[in-house]
């Protein structure tokens, strides 16, 4: 008998890094809906400045290798940057915007400059239904259930295989003991049939080319995510979202804390229907 999707437990890179962070603040931002049935987020400048690069550049796959680059990057840009400019984007004054603005360009310069990888073929991962990210079972079992989204899979015709890559728009590298890889890893491993043979981090900022890191090893990194998304489970199944700091909150839950105190400025709705607000 197949199972409820929609029954089980989701966990993704960003909701488990939400729980580690702060189980509370995971409740805030995955769980609680407002008045009005909708989950909450956050706006801000960072975030903003990554979703319009990060969609400027992974659009880029729906097109032919050949046709890739025939559209001006810029072009672009400037279309996707109208879906973050303002206060919805989290920017409270326009010297804020043109400083994040003028730096998310640079990073598409750089890519246009330095295309690289992004002109070779690339890998998509089927969905069986198409309004989902790609998603698998991580523990049937368990009824959990594992979704992400890669930013980028380039296929290598010599050996058939694949290399994942993930465009960084922050100024900090990731960690080692980031699981972002080892949820990538598992989602290729249980969505399609070809070798994982690299993976690196493009970070657009201040590099040309993308930095390969080591692959993790895929038993490990079941076990890893894995032992988190069951405590997430848990979690959710008793309904105690605790913050490790008591009820003064931490640096993760006390910005959603003031959306619920009505503190925070409603500035529209975004994707999946999300009430947005502004600190």
């Amino acid at each position: 008998m197949a199972k409820d999707k929609y029954n089980s437990t989701w966990v993704s890179h960003s909701s488990i890094n939400d729980f580690l962070k702060c189980p509370r603040a995971y409740y805030l931002h995955n769980i609680y809906k407002s008045k009005d049935n909708r989950k909450i987020n956050l706006v801000s400048p960072a975030l903003s400045l990554g979703s319009a690069v990060h969609e400027t550049l992974e659009s880029l796959t729906k097109y032919k290798v050949e046709d890739r680059f025939k559209k001006s990057l810029l072009e672009a840009f400037e279309e996707n940057w109208k879906k973050v400019s303002g206060k919805i984007g989290g920017f409270r004054a326009e010297k804020e915007e043109s400083d994040a603005k003028e730096r998310a360009k640079q990073m598409i310069e750089r890519v246009a400059k330095n295309p690289g990888p992004l002109l070779k073929k690339t890998i998509k991962l089927k969905n069986e239904e198409s309004e989902m990210l790609p998603n698998f079972f991580l523990s049937e079992e368990d009824n959990i259930i594992l979704c992400g989204k890669i930013d980028w899979l380039e296929y290598i015709e010599a050996d058939d295989s694949i290399r994942v890559i993930d465009f960084k728009t922050g100024k900090n590298e990731e960690g080692q003991d980031s699981l972002q890889l080892p949820i990538y890893i598992l989602l290729l491993n249980a969505l399609q049939k070809r070798k994982v043979s690299g993976a690196a981090y493009w970070y657009l900022d201040n590099a040309d080319t993308p930095s390969s890191v080591a692959l993790p090893e895929i038993t490990s990194a079941r076990e890893k995510v894995l032992t988190i998304a069951r405590k997430v489970k848990e979690a959710r199944g008793i309904g105690r979202f605790e913050c490790p700091r008591g009820s003064q909150g931490c640096f993760s839950c006390q910005p959603y804390e003031k959306i619920l105190k009505g503190e925070a400025e409603f500035v529209g709705i975004g994707g999946y229907n999300q009430e947005l607000y502004l600190l």
